[in-house]
């Protein structure tokens, strides 16, 4: 049976008293207020039309030319009725948004990662800490304006029997290529030829 989307909507928008809902890509979306996030969230969960059990990601956005310049997207999954919901919320370069691992506990690996990659602070998280990068690691990589080169360059060091941190240093040596490609000089037979061999065997 098909899913009414428009029906869903409505459902959603009235368990969570909002206005910004829509559908895009064939998927619920919602917009919240970081400050009404964890109400919103235990609604959908628990609701009693709607039940989004599972938080299947959280992506973080980076617009370096908006003001708040992140977006942190939550991905939900209503297994009864299978509609995923998209839930939107912005926040700013040095503002926190809270936790939401006492509503769904995978966030935890999740909010690790927007931290690690991004810079955002989730309040009340277990164990906010480094995911992907080195303890020591400098800068969020996936903000538009870290540089694609990044900060420093690692190497261990066999003089010093230790990892250490440069910075980076590419370096491009001059190549000269003066020989032949493969496939130059290479001799192609006519579909003739090849015909006329045929006939001499």
């Amino acid at each position: 049976m098909a899913i009414n989307l428009e029906k869903a909507l409505e459902v959603v928008k009235d368990t969570c008293k909002l206005d910004t809902c829509k559908i895009a890509f064939d998927q619920l979306e919602i917009e919240v207020d970081k400050d009404r996030l964890l109400e919103v969230l235990s609604s959908l969960k628990d609701g009693e039309l709607c039940q989004f059990r599972q938080l299947t990601d959280i992506a973080g956005v980076d617009y370096p030319n908006r003001f708040p310049r992140f977006e942190v997207v939550y991905h939900l999954l209503d297994f009864k009725q299978n509609i995923r919901l998209r839930v939107k919320t912005k926040i700013s370069e040095d503002d926190t948004i809270p936790s939401i691992t006492g509503i769904y506990p995978s966030a935890n690996w999740y909010e690790r990662e927007a931290f690690d990659m991004y810079g955002i602070n989730f309040t009340d998280h277990p164990d906010l800490r480094r995911l992907l990068t080195d303890y020591n690691f400098e800068g969020y990589p996936l903000r538009k304006d870290f540089p694609l080169t990044g900060s420093v360059e690692v190497r261990y060091s066999e003089i010093e029997k230790k990892v250490i941190y440069e910075p980076v240093k590419l370096q491009q040596d001059y190549r000269n290529f003066d020989i032949q490609s493969p496939w130059e000089g290479t001799k192609y037979e006519s579909v003739s030829e090849i015909k006329e061999g045929d006939n001499e065997q």
